[in-house]
């Protein structure tokens, strides 16, 4: 899975604390705390049909996430829901868009990692990009990969931080196998998620995804139980050990970029019959009508 460029998005104007520039002039400072050490929080947010999903649900976690990190100044909802349409607008964008939202901790008059040498800040970057969901609605092949998630006494995986490195190596993994993505473990060797994605198992007609020790409480995720609870579907958060997967009837994996994506095989393994199962096309299409049915009105 590589996403390819689409020339749509040549001449993006994208929104670096309230001014509008052309993608190939945009930038931050080098002594922003993003570039000095990943000190930022973000959000992927998805546009349909002029209405933004679980806008303000996304807008809640972002302020969690800078609340943990102690920023010291965190945009309103009201001006970040702003700043999101102005740059809808002037990229004439409406439907089939993600939105990738950043808040640094802002600039710092020196190089260093100690917050108290930001004097200026946040820095507010919105990235509004067309993106149809990015994973085969065919099935995707995922590998396990020896990169762990971090435990929460490490760093909490809730804060949605812009510290990905523990995923970017679980991702070259992946790419070195030659599959999608990675399935990632915990430190006590259950099941967590992707290196992007939650993961969901099916057995049985029921549904069972990962707890969320060491992965966000997804927001998508959270949907689709949201989706069981109403369609009569049995789901329920456990931990998930490699013998769940390996034995499982359908898995697929969610997320705001990709929605819901079906795993076909998992280390060389494939799931179920090897290709998306009954449950899995019912919660897809589910999705598909809800949220082209809700979202808050932004252009």
């Amino acid at each position: 899975m590589l996403q390819q460029f689409d020339e749509r998005n040549r001449d993006l104007l994208i929104n670096i604390s309230g001014s509008l520039v052309h993608r190939d002039s945009a930038g931050v400072s080098p002594f922003d705390s993003v570039v000095q050490g990943g000190d930022a929080v973000w959000e992927g947010l998805r546009v349909y049909e002029g209405r933004v999903f679980r806008l303000t649900e996304h807008l809640d976690r972002l302020h969690r996430s800078a609340r943990a990190l102690a920023f010291d100044a965190i945009p309103s909802h009201e001006r970040l829901t702003r700043e999101l349409r102005r740059t809808l607008r002037a990229n004439n964008m409406s439907d089939g868009i993600h939105v990738r939202l950043t808040l640094t901790r802002g600039v710092k008059y020196t190089s260093g990692m100690d917050p108290r040498l930001n004097t200026a800040g946040p820095t507010l970057i919105i990235v509004a990009e067309h993106k149809p969901v990015v994973y085969d609605r065919a099935g995707i092949r995922l590998v396990t990969s020896g990169i762990r998630r971090i435990p929460p006494d490490c760093v909490d995986q809730n804060i949605h931080s812009c510290n990905l490195i523990n995923s970017i190596l679980a991702k070259l993994q992946a790419n070195a196998a030659g599959v999608d993505d990675a399935l990632m473990l915990d430190l006590r060797g259950f099941v967590a998620e992707t290196n992007a994605t939650h993961v969901f198992v099916v057995r049985d007609g029921s549904v069972a995804t990962p707890l969320t020790m060491s992965c966000p409480e997804g927001i998508t995720r959270a949907v689709v139980l949201e989706l069981c609870g109403d369609h009569g579907i049995a789901a329920v958060e456990r931990d998930l050990s490699l013998s769940d997967v390996y034995g499982a009837d359908e898995m697929f994996c969610t997320g705001t970029m990709g929605e819901l994506a079906p795993v076909i095989e998992v280390d060389g393994r494939r799931i179920g019959d090897g290709r998306r199962g009954p449950v899995t096309t019912a919660l897809t299409d589910q999705f598909a009508e809800f949220v082209h049915g809700s979202g808050t009105r932004i252009v």
